[in-house]
């Protein structure tokens, strides 16, 4: 059974992207570049997570038309004295991670929070180590959207406040594969709204 990990190409370009502007302005380029880079990486035999099958009928990934109001600009409160937690995955796997902060932040002039966490195990790691994981559903899982939720990669700000381009939210590696073990996103990062934005879900 493997484990989720981030993309490859996905946390590289958010760590290019970002770097130590975690504002950086919103951009259809910016999401065009997102989605070249995870077709790329899907098409790639020793990065993919498509089965062998799925892979040699592959052409693309099925992306959401780009709307950049799903893109806002949230504000970042630290939540330092988290104690870890097993977070539950799709297999009997549990993995420790921490809360590390909250996201409070605007879609259609309503408020909205999500939790943003750290993997415990890729903080120790030097490609990882500024690595935040942000899961969450919504009321298109199930729908047009994979079930299960979908993931956007962030990286950490000594600001307090955080860019989260929902354009970018993409599918866990099990929802390509059952081979593989991914985070349940917990209840609490639930949005009581249609994010009509990011990879949609894989098979009709």
């Amino acid at each position: 059974m493997l484990f989720y990990k981030p993309l490859k190409t996905i946390v590289l370009i958010v760590l290019l992207l970002n770097g130590k502007n975690s504002l950086a302005q919103c951009s259809e380029d910016s999401v065009i570049a997102f989605q070249q880079n995870m077709n790329i990486e899907f098409l790639n035999p020793e990065e993919t997570p498509l089965s062998e099958k799925d892979r040699k009928e592959f052409t693309k990934l099925n992306f959401y038309p780009i709307d950049l109001k799903y893109c806002v600009i949230a504000e970042f409160r630290r939540t330092p004295d988290e104690v870890k937690f097993l977070m539950p995955t799709t297999t009997d796997r549990k993995v420790y991670y921490v809360k590390y902060g909250i996201l409070k932040f605007k879609l259609d002039d309503l408020d909205y929070s999500l939790n943003v966490y750290q993997n415990i195990e890729l903080t120790k790691t030097e490609k990882y180590k500024n690595y935040l994981f942000l899961p969450f559903t919504d009321l298109t899982n199930g729908f047009e959207s994979y079930g299960g939720g979908r993931f956007i990669d962030l990286e950490i700000t000594n600001t307090e406040q955080m860019q989260i381009d929902f354009n970018k939210a993409y599918n866990p590696s099990c929802a390509y594969n059952h081979k593989y073990s991914c985070p349940i996103p917990p209840k609490e990062n639930h949005l009581k709204l249609e994010v009509k934005a990011g990879v949609k879900k894989f098979h009709d």
